[in-house]
């Protein structure tokens, strides 16, 4: 079933409480947080005390993205804060494999992000073991960004490998999704939409929420 993420990083901080209350009474099961260092992204976002904090108000599945020169030094630090979910980047991981078993051994399910200039091909050997793959359809590091529409590229790709190789992984999209393109983005193969600005920025959260899950759940009956 395809779930869409309302992303955090576009809420309204002095009310945060009241906007994860909203889109989660319209149905949202999961929620996307951007957690950003200030070195592998030029901008610094949140840190463990706000991951606590909205652990704390919500029972939603935290999905974290660390856009992180150290991830490994974090990410046990994440989940004890309360994250469900923990996503590393594929170029600053050394020891992808290693990193991901580590995620997975902390209690949490561990996926791998891709930049748009990084190929499919660089996760070939750790496909059996992520959970899921978030495809960024944007270059990392602000939110309101346009959409890249060779990302679906990239999601058709990986969607094909997950066929043939008969894994269960989700896949994920992060950046640009509007009510324009979500539907797009799950005829292509994606399971998780990330959407932040495009819902957060509008006069009804919840609403667009509901109308942005709508879209995709119609889509699902094709795929191109």
């Amino acid at each position: 079933m395809v779930e869409i993420l309302p992303s955090i990083l576009s809420a309204d901080f002095a009310r945060l409480g009241e906007e994860i209350a909203a889109v989660e009474r319209a149905g949202a099961r999961m929620l996307h947080v951007d957690i950003m260092d200030g070195h592998f992204v030029p901008n610094l976002t949140l840190g463990p005390p706000v991951v606590k904090s909205v652990r704390r108000v919500t029972k939603l599945t935290l999905d974290l993205h660390l856009m992180l020169m150290d991830p490994d030094r974090y990410a046990p630090v994440f989940i004890e804060a309360g994250a469900d979910q923990i996503s590393v980047h594929q170029e600053v991981c050394l020891h992808l494999d290693r990193t991901l078993r580590m995620i997975q051994s902390e209690g949490a399910q561990a996926g791998v992000v891709l930049n748009p200039s990084t190929p499919v091909s660089t996760l070939d050997e750790v496909l059996d073991v992520v959970d899921y793959v978030l495809i960024m359809s944007v270059n990392p590091g602000f939110g309101g960004q346009q959409f890249i529409p060779n990302a679906l590229r990239k999601v058709r790709a990986l969607e094909r490998k997950r066929r043939e190789l008969g894994l269960q992984f989700a896949i994920e999209i992060d950046g640009g999704i509007s009510l324009e393109n979500v539907a797009d983005a799950v005829r292509a193969g994606c399971d998780w939409i990330v959407a932040g600005s495009s819902i957060f920025h509008t006069d009804d959260p919840a609403d667009t929420f509901v109308r942005i899950e709508q879209a995709a759940r119609e889509a699902t009956s094709i795929k191109v």
